[in-house]
């Protein structure tokens, strides 16, 4: 079976991007949680945080720095965002394709979950 993330990274399934470069592409979620709920997803396959070794820590910090550049160009730096990754079942991953969701543009409680 192939992968949801996957097929929207190489354009198979369309996407609402709002980010695309050789590492990863950024996109709305189909299911917003928050006013500003975007997915950001490597194009190399990972199927969860686990899968993520030494050899990934420039994609993780890319991954990361483009969250933080989505979030400041959406006007949510000066009001706070969330990043989430969520890794396993247990943890409500539903799409096993390492992903990190950006959630802003409302108050976001504490403890998550």
């Amino acid at each position: 079976m192939g992968c949801l993330f996957c097929d929207i990274c190489s354009g198979r399934i369309p996407s609402r991007r709002v980010h695309d470069d050789e590492q990863c592409v950024a996109f709305e979620d189909i299911h917003p949680q928050a006013p500003t709920h975007l997915l950001v997803v490597p194009r190399e396959h990972l199927a969860t945080l686990n899968d993520a070794s030494e050899q990934h820590e420039a994609l993780l910090g890319h991954l990361v720095r483009v969250a933080g550049d989505l979030a400041r160009t959406r006007g949510l730096a000066d009001g706070g965002y969330r990043l989430v990754v969520n890794c396993g079942e247990g943890a409500g991953q539903s799409v096993f394709h390492l992903h990190l969701h950006l959630l802003g543009g409302r108050r976001l409680g504490w403890p998550p979950g």
